[in-house]
Parts: structure tokens; C-alpha cells; sequence
């Protein structure tokens, strides 16, 4: 090859290139100048581009991919190491043990604030009340968040100190379950996710002194889970519910060089948004518009979770007569509301786990098309843990994407015996997480993490679409609704680039692009899908500039 032009800044040589682009889907080497893709092609040819100023690193046979886009990723709320850790405490006598631990290595401790309880570790099926907390916790006031964050547990004091009462249930940072006979608030806290994470819920917890919703606790978040993201490979991260109090936050992470990850921050809009804040909303999407930091999307809820029987479902629960979930709003007003989003321009991201509430979301699409017409939205249903099958051709026709997270169908997550698994029924297990019969009914599949509700890692992602097995191995659940890895590995860069209106700059490794790409440890493409995980990132580019090597 003649080079008449001038040399790379950066030239990969040596390399297995999955392009994810089916115009040249394979190449050996690459060039970078200006932080953008300049050339791909053989090693043979890859000496034109390299001067004496270029960077050249020798890849030794080692996959490269495009930079991973994790669509759903909690940067912000993250994972908190001034908290208690639970995830993976199965009993409510482990909960204690860990409560008690913490304590005796924090003896000066004023609040105990703790995250990741699973549900199942409550006996009986049930949900929590604050007299399980209070044998560990004493009188010092405890605020503990279930691993998915949307529900948190109180104990006696943290209800004192809060100000929940029968006569005070419904909260700014969520609603207090009562008990049916007393009326006495319970000391569990549902719709936290609703409220609690909203701007208004996040002001109330600061100003009654929970140390939790500090900004400075909040950044320390924001900051930790940015450098995992990185770690992991992942160069554009999604982050799906902000308020506008929270941009600073992101701001300042790139004042500060910790923003090595692009970021796409959707907006909270929570039921009752007023057209002012829709105003305000539109300003910040002006202002923030950059390829580091996007603002723009809105995220919104139409139902809660399976597990506490909080989603909206279109038959009841296993073993009720009548409860079937609700939904946020009733099915016309919600209707309405996305319509008038969409006639503003708005994308929506739409939490969606239950049938009934995904039916909710796509009739909405429907109503929102009929009424100003079709339009290139990408509306996004987030989630789609339990999907009619009748539905699933729904997403294609009217052009709304599937934002999924492999993790959660896991079997030691959801599966037998898993609080999910049982609150739905077996007669309805065919229904979780269809990820083959969404993308062979044409959906656009846009896969993500949801940290901190599951591990950030794309290769535990992309390890459980592809196999449905535990993390560890063993038998499968719903196998049918499995991905192949060259999906699932599209579906977590080309599908989420698309699903957020950025596919002609990420998301493929092709001339012209942005530089965003990763060399990983292992081939995933080729090796046993038991050894994906463990996979590591050697390797991280952004825009030409290597921000991350082992």
C-alpha cells in the first residue's frame, strides 16, 4: 500500500477485528487519526500508515471489538463502599451477621445504610418489616435498599427518624406499606425507585440527614462505577435516570478526568412533570450535547417489579385471586402523556416488566403513532422480563426498541425456586426475557448491565443471553430464549448505538467512526461459552486515546 496521506496517530496490527459491520466484517489491523477510524484492512498493508510519531500496538491474534455501549447503566447510584454489602446474604440470620460486623468495625457510626438485600432472604415469602432490622440494628437508625433498588427496608428508628406514621405513609421518597390489621407503617418502603431516586425524594433523604443522598456520597458512586465501566470496556455508558440537580455531577467527573467513558444521561420524568420542567429539560439536552456527555432522553415507569408483585401483570399472580399488579398510570392517560412527549421530540424510556405493562407501553407507542404520525423515535421499553408472545412483533412494527439485561434471566437469579420465577408461575416461565423471538421477530435487542441491580460486565451479559445457565455453571432455564454470541455482541454495541441515535458515529469498528474499541483477553466469538466470563478488557480506546491497559 502507498500512503499519500499522513500517518496514524494509532495503527492495531496483528488483530482478529469483529468489525460489526457487514459492509468489511473482518479485518487484521486498523488506523486511527483524530480520534476517528481511518483505515481497515490487512497487516500486510498496515506499514502505510504507521510514521514515526504513530503509537502502534501488536494485538498477538487477540480479538477487537467495537467499544461496548451498556444502554442501562446506573453509574450515578452505582454500588456504595460506605454502605453494608448484602448481595449474595440468603438468610435473615446473614443479614444480621453482616449488620453486626460493620457495626463492630464502625463503632462511631450514626447511620446504618446498607444495599443488595435479595427478597428471598425474608422467611416465609414475605416482604421485610422493620422488627426483622431491629435485633442487629438497636437504636441507631438503619435505611437498607433491596438489590434492585426499588424498594428500601426500615428499622423502628429510621421510621422515628424519618417520620413514618399511619398517618404519614405516602412519602417523598416512596410509599410506606402498612400493616392490614394495626395500620402501622411496616418499616418496608415501596416505589423507592419511583420516588426515592427522583429529585425530590433524593432532596427529602438529604435534608433528613440520610448520609446515602449526600452529593458527596453520590459523586464518590458516580466516580467508582466510571472507572469499572472502563475497566470493563465499556465506552459509552447509558446512564437511564437523572434529575437536573444530578448533571453536576457528571460534570464535574469530567472536569475532573474521571469521565473516560462518553455518557448518554436520560432525565427523570416522573408522573406529574410539569411543561416548565419539560422546558428545562429541553434546555439542558441544548446544553449537554457534546459526543462526552449527551442529555436528552426521558425515562419514565409504567409498572414496578415482579418480585415484591409490583409489576403490572395481565393475569393474577401465582396463588392470588385477584392481585395482579398495578400500573403507574391508567392505560389512556399514560397513552396521552407519551404521545405529547413524542409530539415534543422526546425519546421515552419506558420501565416495562411485567405483560401487562409492556402491552401498556407498546399500545401507547401505537396511540402516539396514530396520533402525529410515524416518526423515527426509538422509544424504548426497558426491560421486558415477562413478555406476551403476541407482543413480541409489536416492537419492529412500531419501531420501539428492546432495552434487555441478559443477567437477570439467570437461573440463580430469576429462575426456580427465585422469588421471579415463582411470583409468575410455571404456565407463564415461557414469557421471561424472550430474547430470540424478539430479535427473530426483527426487534432492535439494546443490551446493558443495569448496575448496580447485576454486575456491570458485558462478558456476564453476554455469557448468560448465550447460555441462560447460572454464572457458575449448571442446568439452563428457559433455553429456547437463547441468543447466539455474535447477536449478543451486537445487541451490546451496533444494537445499543442504534437504540440511542448513535449509529452513525459507535457501535461498529468503520471508517469514519469514532475510535472506541477494545482488545480482549480472550476470543468470545470462538472459545466455550463457559469460558466468556472471565474475559478481561487488556485494552480500552476512546476516541484514539488509550484510557485503559492492563
Amino acid at each position: 500500500m502507498t500512503r499519500t496521506l499522513p500517518a496514524a496517530d494509532l495503527v492495531v496490527t496483528g488483530a482478529r477485528v469483529h468489525t460489526v459491520d457487514p459492509a468489511l466484517p473482518q479485518a487484521q489491523a486498523l488506523a486511527v487519526r483524530g480520534g476517528r477510524i481511518a483505515w481497515l484492512g490487512t497487516d500486510a498493508d498496515a506499514a502505510g500508515w504507521i510514521g514515526p510519531e504513530t503509537e502502534v500496538i501488536e494485538a498477538d491474534g487477540r480479538l477487537v471489538l467495537p467499544g461496548f455501549i451498556d444502554a442501562h447503566n446506573h453509574v450515578r447510584l452505582g454500588s456504595d463502599d460506605a454502605c453494608v454489602q448484602l448481595a449474595g446474604v440468603r438468610t435473615l440470620d446473614g443479614i444480621h451477621r453482616r449488620i453486626r460486623s460493620w457495626l463492630s468495625a464502625h463503632p462511631d457510626a450514626r447511620w446504618i445504610e446498607a444495599e443488595a438485600f435479595d427478597y428471598s432472604a425474608i422467611p416465609g415469602g414475605r416482604m421485610p418489616c422493620a422488627a426483622n432490622l431491629d435485633p442487629a440494628t438497636g437504636d441507631l437508625p438503619a435505611f437498607v435498599l433491596s438489590y434492585d433498588v426499588h424498594t428500601a427496608w426500615l428499622n423502628t428508628a429510621a421510621l422515628r427518624r424519618l417520620g413514618v406514621t399511619r398517618d404519614r405513609t405516602r412519602l417523598p421518597f416512596g410509599e410506606a406499606v402498612t400493616d392490614p390489621e394495626t395500620g402501622e407503617p411496616t418499616g418496608f418502603i415501596k416505589d423507592f425507585a419511583v420516588r426515592g431516586l427522583s429529585r425530590d425524594g433524593h432532596r427529602a433523604l438529604r435534608e433528613l440527614g440520610v448520609p446515602w443522598a449526600s452529593p458527596d456520597r453520590q459523586y464518590g458512586r458516580l466516580a467508582k462505577s466510571l472507572d469499572d465501566a472502563i475497566r470493563y470496556g465499556i465506552t459509552t455508558v447509558v446512564e437511564p435516570q437523572n434529575s437536573l440537580d444530578d448533571l453536576a455531577l457528571f460534570e464535574r467527573a469530567r472536569a475532573e478526568g474521571r469521565l473516560r467513558s462518553r455518557i448518554v444521561a436520560a432525565l427523570f420524568h416522573p408522573r406529574g412533570t410539569s411543561d416548565a420542567e419539560l422546558d428545562e429539560f429541553a434546555d439542558a439536552a441544548g446544553r449537554l450535547a457534546d459526543d462526552r456527555l449527551r442529555v436528552g432522553p426521558l425515562k419514565l415507569y409504567i409498572d414496578d417489579v415482579v418480585e415484591p408483585r409490583t409489576a403490572a401483570l395481565l393475569e393474577p399472580y401465582s396463588g392470588c385471586r385477584r392481585h395482579r399488579g398495578e400500573t403507574f398510570y391508567p392505560p389512556e392517560e399514560f397513552a396521552g402523556l407519551l404521545a405529547k412527549l413524542d409530539a415534543r421530540g422526546f425519546q421515552c424510556f419506558v420501565h416495562a416488566t411485567g405483560d401487562r405493562g409492556i402491552r401498556t407501553v407498546l399500545d401507547a407507542a401505537a396511540h402516539a403513532r396514530q396520533v402525529n404520525g410515524p416518526r423515527d423515535a426509538r422509544h424504548q421499553v426497558v426491560h421486558v422480563e415477562c413478555l406476551d408472545p403476541s407482543d413480541a412483533p409489536r416492537f419492529a412494527e412500531l419501531g420501539v426498541v428492546a432495552c434487555m439485561q441478559p443477567r437477570h434471566c439467570a437461573p440463580e437469579i430469576a429462575g426456580p425456586g427465585k422469588d421471579w420465577a415463582e411470583n409468575v408461575g410455571e404456565e407463564r416461565w415461557h414469557k421471561a426475557w424472550p430474547m430470540r423471538s424478539l430479535h427473530t421477530a426483527g426487534a432492535v435487542l439494546a443490551f446493558s448491565s443495569d448496575w448496580n441491580v447485576a454486575e456491570m460486565d458485558p462478558m456476564v451479559g453476554i455469557y448468560t443471553a448465550v447460555t441462560r445457565r447460572p454464572l457458575g455453571g449448571g442446568e439452563p432455564w428457559q433455553p429456547a430464549e437463547t441468543v447466539d454470541v455474535e447477536t449478543a455482541v451486537h445487541a451490546y454495541t451496533m444494537g445499543s448505538a442504534y437504540a440511542n441515535f448513535l449509529e452513525d458515529e459507535r457501535g461498529s469498528l468503520t471508517v469514519g467512526k469514532l475510535a472506541d474499541f477494545v482488545v480482549l483477553s480472550r476470543d468470545i466469538l470462538r472459545c466455550a461459552p463457559e469460558d466468556i466470563p472471565g474475559t478481561v478488557t487488556e485494552l480500552a480506546v476512546v476516541g484514539g486515546e488509550v484510557v485503559h491497559q492492563l
